[in-house]
């Protein structure tokens, strides 16, 4: 998958689509609440290094071990004992789980590999996003390449754009 995807425009940076949503979700008294594993607390950090962050980011879990993302997201052990934990149905689940434990309009969540190797039998860089709301639960899968610090903000940055996409239009 590439940029042009999820939207995600090759010039905006993790800051300026971090702005986007933050004045999306604050125009909209809507609420944002962030599960994470390869990203480790990066997409709530760009949330909350956002002026007026305080309005819209509820908190954020980081569930990097699986057993993790089993007690305190609620995904089902038997889901990521049969997919592991890189696995789009586990993003989905994530999100979802994310959004309703701590109260939020919207649930984002990433999960993958940031490498530099395989993990699971999945090559770096195999990414799998959700974004939780209100209509529903839209996944996206990416193959991101480069350096563990050039794939997690990769991560971020998709992971932004595809939350304000799923806002609907501006």
């Amino acid at each position: 998958m590439n940029d042009e995807d999820t939207g995600v425009s090759a010039s905006e940076s993790a800051p300026d689509a971090s702005a986007r949503l933050v004045r999306r979700l604050s125009e909209r008294g809507d609420t944002v609440a962030c599960a994470e594993s390869l990203t480790a607390g990066l997409v709530a950090a760009a949330i909350a290094d956002t002026p007026g962050a305080s309005l819209v980011l509820r908190g954020g879990i980081i569930a990097y071990a699986a057993d993790l993302k089993v007690a305190l997201l609620g995904v089902p052990a038997e889901l990521i004992a049969r997919v592991g934990t890189v696995d789009p149905e586990v993003a989905a689940a994530m999100a979802a789980r994310v959004r309703e434990s701590l109260s939020a309009t919207w649930g984002l969540a990433t999960t993958g590999v940031a490498g530099p190797g395989p993990a699971e039998g999945k090559p770096a860089g195999t990414i799998h996003i959700a974004v939780a709301g209100p209509r529903g639960t839209q996944v996206t899968s990416l193959a991101l390449h480069g350096s563990r610090t050039q794939i997690r903000s990769g991560t971020v940055r998709h992971i932004l754009a595809l939350a304000s996409a799923a806002l609907g239009p501006e």
